[in-house]
């Protein structure tokens, strides 16, 4: 029950606009427990005017536009709808007093206080809303602290829906809730700056609706700063944790494989509503040719020059590093450990000579098969398009090049060209290095690259000019 008169009512929404326009009011909430309070009062006077006003023309002898009236849902009503429709299971109704109460399937009513904060949440947003005079701006403070996205995504907007005569605006930090709203424009606030206590500027992008990306890049793009690099792999993959130290003011964004990657940049660079994201991806080079190595750049995505992600925790500037520590913590001779790591992968590589000169084969038979493809022009004129690949000589060729790197212990040149992580060449590394595993291993990488800039700016020389592209 309120103790609330018309007048006291009418002072309260003063003081409370007057302290919402102070300074403090940024990150301060004034009247918390009196907003809630008129609320609902005005919930209860909108349900008290509506039957009023019934009940006014039935003394008339108005029975017509009484029973006209009394089709307008009382915003109780309209509550109870959005809560069933919102997965709330709760039901207001007003008792005598003036008594605001709630119920659970059907059950004994009990007081509003005792509602869970996220119900109470639920129950004084839609009771602000509803209860607003039409032309009202309303601002809506991150709905998603008490309550689940399944349950405030499907009440904001059947809220929206219900109160078309006004306007809204959503503060929030879940990346999902522009998505359930097509058709709002999204505004990204970036940054603030200050000059003493008092606010110089703000950096923001604007995101009008109906631009023309796909719902997953859209997800990507709210949670993301100004620039993006697409990855290969997933959040758990060594591709995330890798380049987000080599590119600490970039947002990285692992897409599962090199179409997705390709497909993101493409989908990102060809919004020109977006002028303001500046994409790039990187994906593994996977013994692809020039010619596909040339075709992706100019679409902005970056093929490595060893063939994966994987080559760059195991190149021989990282494993040296890492030796250096692991040598001053078992009191051993760095430059020992690496040549025994060398070693040991160069001879495993060569165990498995087989299958890692079968994958290059294979690879390359692919290649020569996809450019034998018929053209536009060889169909137009109906020429016939024989094509054969003599696997024997790329066989040959393969051997003797894999031959040659392991001749000369070229660890470099067999990451550049095949897939060692296919092999136990990685396990050899990370045994000659006393270390227990390979995810041990990673870890120790990874913090390397964190406590010292010159590993990582050996890293960034292996990327080519890709470093000095996004951070222009």
């Amino acid at each position: 029950m309120l103790d609330m008169t018309p007048q006291s009512r009418e002072n309260l929404e003063k003081n409370i606009r007057s302290g919402d326009m102070q300074e403090h009011a940024r990150y301060r909430l004034d009247y918390a427990g009196e907003r809630a309070s008129v609320a609902i009062y005005d919930l209860i006077d909108a349900d008290t005017m509506l039957a009023r006003k019934i009940a006014d023309l039935v003394r008339a002898g108005k029975i017509a536009e009484a029973e006209k009236e009394a089709k307008t849902p009382a915003p109780i009503q309209v509550i109870n709808e959005l809560m069933r429709l919102s997965n709330i299971p709760i039901e207001i109704s007003l008792e005598e007093r003036q008594r605001i109460v709630a119920s659970k399937h059907g059950g004994a009513g009990y007081s509003i206080a005792e509602l869970s904060d996220g119900e109470r949440n639920a129950f004084l947003i839609a009771a602000d809303i509803l209860t607003v005079k039409p032309g009202t701006l309303l601002i809506i403070d991150e709905p998603e602290r008490h309550l689940h996205r399944s349950i405030i995504s499907p009440l904001l907007g059947l809220l929206f829906a219900k109160r078309k005569d006004c306007t809204f605006i959503v503060s929030t930090h879940d990346v999902m809730l522009p998505l359930d709203n097509a058709k709002a424009a999204t505004l990204l606030l970036r940054s603030c700056e200050f000059a003493d206590k008092n606010v110089k500027a703000w950096t923001a992008d604007l995101l009008k609706p109906g631009v023309s990306i796909d719902e997953d890049l859209k997800r990507d793009v709210f949670g993301a700063r100004r620039k993006i690099i697409f990855v290969e792999g997933t959040a758990k993959s060594l591709d995330l944790p890798l380049y987000s130290l080599l590119f600490p003011q970039v947002s990285v964004i692992p897409k599962d494989g090199c179409r997705d990657v390709e497909h993101a940049v493409r989908g990102l660079r060809g919004a020109q509503e977006m002028h303001w994201i500046a994409a790039w991806g990187i994906v593994d080079n996977d013994q692809r040719s020039a010619e596909d190595v040339a075709r992706l750049r100019a679409a902005g995505v970056w093929a490595l020059s060893h063939y994966s992600v994987e080559s760059l925790y195991y190149h021989r500037a990282i494993i040296e590093r890492v030796a250096e520590r692991q040598a001053a913590l078992i009191g051993r001779d760095a430059a020992v450990l690496v040549k025994a790591a060398l070693a040991d992968a160069i001879a495993a590589a060569k165990s498995q000579k087989n299958h890692l000169v079968m994958s290059a084969v294979l690879r390359s038979a692919r290649d020569k098969l996809l450019n034998s493809f018929p053209t536009r022009n060889d169909i137009e004129i109906g020429r016939t398009v024989k094509i054969e690949i003599g696997v024997s000589a790329l066989r040959d060729a393969e051997e003797t090049r894999f031959d040659a790197l392991i001749a000369g212990s070229d660890w470099d040149g067999l990451l550049v060209r095949y897939p060692l992580r296919e092999s136990s060449a990685f396990d050899r590394i990370v045994d000659a290095m006393k270390l227990s595993d390979k995810v041990t291993y990673q870890g120790a990488v990874l913090k390397l690259l964190q406590d010292e800039q010159a590993v990582l700016s050996d890293l960034r020389n292996l990327l080519g000019d890709l470093y000095a592209t996004v951070m222009n």
